[in-house]
């Protein structure tokens, strides 16, 4: 009887015996990937210096093709990494430890880049300087009351959190069909989130540059909508994949690695709403609520 390597997710390697690891195949988008980030800086650092190659500019549209190069890049690699996964079953249960331990050393990371802009918020608030004041918030800025919008969006974002519980348990009890709906209100409400933040950020009284209180609420809440924008798309392909039926109660870290992250961006903005929107707020004589 002949070995299905497939079904048993066992794999040769040159001495011809089984073993469960996947020895990926040589790919052209590491290297491909190299060379599209590095025409994404370039055209970056020509761009915010105003600088010309040849007697051109290569301005927004050099910009532009650098960041489409490395999204082509992005879609063609993990276009590859689903293939191995959900056709070539090359993804066992050895395999995916290596992808856990990637996925929490990169949430990892994001949790310092965060640690970052937490940093600088508690070191302006706790000892303001003579140029604000020396009051916190400053009395120049209309702050953005924290039990209204916000809390709004805190709500959003923690419904969303228990809508991607909800399809996690859904795949593991093998109904595929709630993982879906369950996916499906999960992107929706952070496009939500996404709309009312814009709505904020189009009715605050202050702009980045007005006082380090402003440049640091837009550096820390800006990140952190763009890292939902980024969960969200991540979702979505996890919706798309989710009709596709490539998630069972037994192969579905793709899905994990978007709800850990999920979860991330769900804990990272309460952090935002108690330390920036709550008691940055109110700690100082100065607050004005924003009309």
């Amino acid at each position: 009887m002949a070995h299905d390597h497939h079904a048993t997710g066992t794999h040769f390697g040159t001495t011809g015996k089984p073993h469960p690891y996947h020895l990926v195949r040589p790919s052209i988008w590491p290297l491909a990937g190299s060379f599209a980030a590095g025409l994404l800086a370039a055209m970056m650092v020509l761009f915010m210096h105003k600088t010309e190659v040849f007697g051109i500019s290569p301005g927004l549209i050099g910009v532009g093709l650098g960041l489409l190069s490395v999204l082509a890049v992005m879609f063609f690699w993990w276009k590859d990494i689903i293939f191995e996964a959900v056709k070539e079953k090359a993804h066992t249960p050895i395999a995916e430890i290596g992808l856990r331990y990637g996925m929490s050393l990169f949430i990892a990371s994001e949790v310092m880049f965060f640690v970052a802009f937490f940093w600088a918020f508690f070191a302006a608030a706790l000892f303001p300087t003579e140029a604000i004041g020396f009051v916190w918030p400053p009395a120049t800025i209309e702050v953005i009351m924290p039990f209204g919008l916000p809390l709004l969006m805190t709500m959003i974002l923690l419904l969303s959190g228990c809508t991607v519980t909800w399809a996690h348990h859904a795949i593991l009890e093998g109904h595929n069909d709630q993982a879906v709906k369950a996916l499906g209100l999960t992107v929706l409400l952070g496009v939500i989130f996404l709309c009312f933040q814009i709505y904020e950020y189009h009715h605050a009284a202050y702009g980045f540059k007005d006082t380090v209180y402003a440049s640091a609420f837009y550096m820390a809440t800006g990140f952190h909508g763009f890292h939902v924008f980024v969960g969200t798309v991540f979702l979505f392909v996890c919706w798309m994949r989710a009709k596709k039926g490539h998630f069972d109660q037994k192969h579905h870290f793709g899905f994990e690695a978007a709800a850990w992250y999920w979860h991330f961006v769900d804990v990272v903005w309460l952090f935002l709403f108690v330390a920036i929107y709550w008691w940055g707020n109110t700690i100082g004589v100065n607050a004005v609520p924003a009309p």
